[in-house]
């Protein structure tokens, strides 16, 4: 019989060849000096704690030491350089104690033959704490290594900073109230440390009896996934395209901690968690995570991110105005200044005709320089609202030229004479979006450098703001603009003009540098009178749309009506959270969050007959099962205020995309756990243009007797959410990512 069978059998070790290769023990060179070397054998007892070692003294029996004495030595100097000698005759090593306690500076070398490296293996497991070989075999050895880093005064305790530091190497991240939390629950000692209760807490942090149940049928009840089972795991559950054996090795080499299972092309529960945790097992495709879509069409045929009186950060009316480049962080490639003839002959930029606070244009032009690119190399478009004196126009357009420099693009593109330029054509350059004096190419015959206008594009802006600004300052409003050639030339593939209607067949319509911008109001009466028009007019044309000028509070309008006509730059408010700006982050996360989002062949499609609002079979029409398993949350964060209170969650699914296609579903509510709640419920939509939809996964904490607090949510465009079992990351209430806050879902497209 084998030594130790019977106990590898008991604790799943029997298939561990370097813990056999340590029962069954090996020729070890005991060191204690420079002139004390000595061959020894040593083996492990088949309790697994203590280390047997013969002794070539006559009339003495063999004596064992516990595996907890092995340590590495700590030498002086001059120690350490006589047996750096032996080091470089034979590499590698065993550090070991004396016994009763006693600790001697001694080391085992390999001997002249070669022997395996299972002693370092076992070396590795057997120091960091008291018990520590014996806990090896109910704590993976790698989660010991990492207690010893977390151990920085080797006291073998761990405080609570030290716990935060062991939970980093273990790279696992969790709230640090529900690790405080368990901490306390496992110091039964009250000593604000633990010592033996750490094996608890691991548990007790990691336990996921979901993730057993899935990782025991990939195994077959075994305690070890073998590629090949990885590969079937990766084809019938998650549903990877690419599953085979090379994206087995590749994730267990990421994910796996163990060296010992990670040599033998194997992956462990942990593995098998941190996979499922990463970005490989999110629910949202890692592969859109990176630019993947052709950049290399018009600017019309993309959605844009775009934004809203874009310096503001809270209402209309009386808020702050501010440089900060919170837009361009979060991905944003079209911002709307407001410019106004301001002190000193200096534009300034803040909402006409109102108490917000007024900020410097040029500050503002600085700003976008230092941050138009850091998030996004694709161009930007500045809207500019222009409402400046001819003498401020042209501070305007010397301040642009000498702020922007080179990046800003002020003549046309050779080559790009009939149709919008790509993104790609335009990586690294900023377009001005406003009025300009005749066409593309200068004009001829003005009557002078300057010449009289239509006032600014957003007519239907200015009427609706009537009743606030006469409430306000009682200003009567300007109808005309006289506009400076300087500022007018900078304009070149976005110049604002009136809408005068969808052209009609054989006449002429819109030039295609030409662009109008629409309310929200204005926009959804299109949609529902002449939907197909607004969608083929979106094919070559770029269209802006903006909130109604009621919308003093900046709340934001539903942008999906809107992208499902083909509009491209539909502005929100950035500044005000909400559901539409969660939808809105969720569409722009896509295709690498560049900004841009390539639309679908059916809104690129010059003979298109798709109607959002009339919706009729066609090449959109692409019926899909989603069925949606929301199985668990993970270490949902508490945002009642009130310290007694604990999380009552609930999930909600929703469908986001064409009229047809909205749906809502919710689980039930679980009391008084946010840490690890269980729902394990199912829910099926059908969804008939799934390239429009986004799946909204929101969790609120129930509260019956007022509105349910608002945890966290996740949207994801419906292509680019991937099947089979998922982590769905949430965001907060402002668009960050909880660090650690997750649902488990398993996800199923069929057609």
């Amino acid at each position: 019989m084998d030594p130790g069978r019977d106990f590898l059998s008991l604790h799943g070790l029997q298939n561990d060849e370097d813990l056999r290769a340590l029962l069954k023990g090996s020729q070890l060179l005991k060191v204690k000096s420079s002139s004390w070397r000595r061959e020894r054998f040593y083996k492990l007892q088949e309790d697994c704690k203590t280390i047997w070692q013969e002794s070539r003294k006559v009339m003495r029996t063999p004596e064992s030491q516990l595996c907890e004495s092995v340590m590495q030595p700590r030498l002086e100097m001059g120690e350490r350089s006589q047996l750096n000698q032996h080091r470089k005759l034979r590499p590698g090593g065993l550090a070991g104690g004396g016994s009763e306690g006693i600790r001697t500076q001694v080391e085992m070398l390999k001997p002249l033959l070669q022997e395996p490296a299972f002693w370092n293996w076992g070396q590795r497991r057997g120091t960091g704490g008291p018990g520590l070989l014996g806990s090896f075999l109910t704590l993976p050895s790698w989660i010991h290594s990492c207690l010893r880093k977390a151990d920085k005064n080797k006291d073998n305790k761990m405080s609570f900073k030290e716990l935060q530091n062991f939970l980093k190497e273990l790279n696992i991240q969790v709230d640090d109230s529900y690790a405080r939390k368990i901490f306390k629950e496992c110091d039964r000692s009250q000593t604000d440390s633990l010592e033996g209760e750490i094996e608890v807490f691991y548990k007790m942090l990691t336990q996921r009896e979901e993730i057993d149940r899935i990782f025991a049928e990939a195994t077959g009840s075994g305690e070890i996934l073998s590629v090949d089972q990885l590969v079937k795991f990766l084809q019938h559950q998650q549903r990877e395209e690419a599953a085979g054996p090379a994206l087995a090795l590749s994730l267990i080499e990421r994910y796996e901690p163990s060296e010992t299972a990670k040599a033998q092309q194997q992956m462990t529960k942990d593995g098998f968690l941190l996979y499922l945790l990463s970005a490989d097992g999110s629910a949202f495709s890692l592969a859109h995570r990176r630019v993947y879509q052709d950049m290399g069409q018009p600017l019309s045929h993309y959605l844009v991110s775009s934004s809203h009186n874009t310096y503001l950060l809270e209402d209309q009316l009386t808020g702050p105005s501010s440089t900060e480049a919170y837009a361009l962080c979060k991905g944003c490639r079209c911002l709307e200044l407001d410019c106004w003839d301001g002190p000193n002959q200096e534009p300034i930029i803040y909402h006409g005709y109102t108490f917000t606070s007024k900020i410097l244009f040029c500050d503002v032009l600085r700003a976008i320089r230092d941050y138009a690119f850091k998030a996004s190399p694709y161009p930007v478009i500045l809207s500019l609202e222009n409402h400046c004196s001819l003498e401020q126009q042209r501070v305007m357009a010397r301040h642009l030229r000498s702020i922007l420099g080179s990046v800003l693009l002020d003549q046309q593109l050779d080559g790009v004479t009939n149709s919008l330029p790509s993104p790609e054509q335009l990586k690294g350059k900023i377009l001005l979006k406003g009025k300009k004096l005749g066409g593309l190419l200068p004009p001829e015959g003005e009557g002078g450098p300057e010449a009289i206008v239509v006032s600014d594009e957003d007519e239907a802006a200015e009427m609706e703001d009537e009743a606030v600004r006469s409430r306000l300052q009682h200003k009567p409003r300007e109808d005309k603009l006289r506009l400076v050639m300087e500022l007018s030339d900078m304009v070149i593939y976005c110049k604002s003009v009136h809408f005068k209607g969808f052209s009609r067949p054989g006449t002429p319509g819109q030039a295609f540098y030409e662009m109008a911008s629409f309310s929200e109001n204005r926009a959804l009466r299109l949609l529902q009178e002449a939907g197909n028009s607004f969608v083929l007019h979106n094919v070559g044309h770029l269209s802006r749309i903006y909130p109604a000028g009621w919308r003093t509070d900046s709340s934001n309008y539903s942008p999906v009506e809107m992208w499902n006509a083909g509009c491209q730059i539909v502005a929100l408010n950035f500044q005000t959270p909400g559901l539409e700006m969660d939808v809105y982050q969720g569409r722009f996360q896509d295709n690498g969050a560049c900004g841009y989002v390539l639309k679908p062949a059916f809104l690129r499609d010059p003979s298109s007959l798709f109607s959002p609002c009339a919706l009729t079979q066609g090449p959109w029409w692409t019926p899909k099962q989603l069925i949606v398993r929301v199985i668990s949350g993970q270490q949902l964060p508490k945002v009642n205020k009130n310290q007694n209170s604990i999380v009552d969650p609930k999930v909600i699914v929703e469908i986001h995309g064409v009229a047809r296609d909205m749906a809502r579903r919710q689980t039930a509510v679980v009391t008084n756990n946010g840490f690890n709640p269980w729902w394990d419920t199912e829910f099926e939509f059908e969804v008939l243009v799934p390239e429009l939809a986004l799946v909204r996964f929101v969790v609120e904490d129930y509260d019956a007797s007022s509105k349910n607090d608002f945890i966290g949510q996740s949207t994801i465009p419906l292509s680019s959410l991937k099947q089979g079992y998922r982590h769905v990351h949430l965001l907060s209430k402002n668009g960050d990512l909880h660090p650690s806050a997750t649902l488990f879902v398993k996800v199923s497209l069929q057609d």
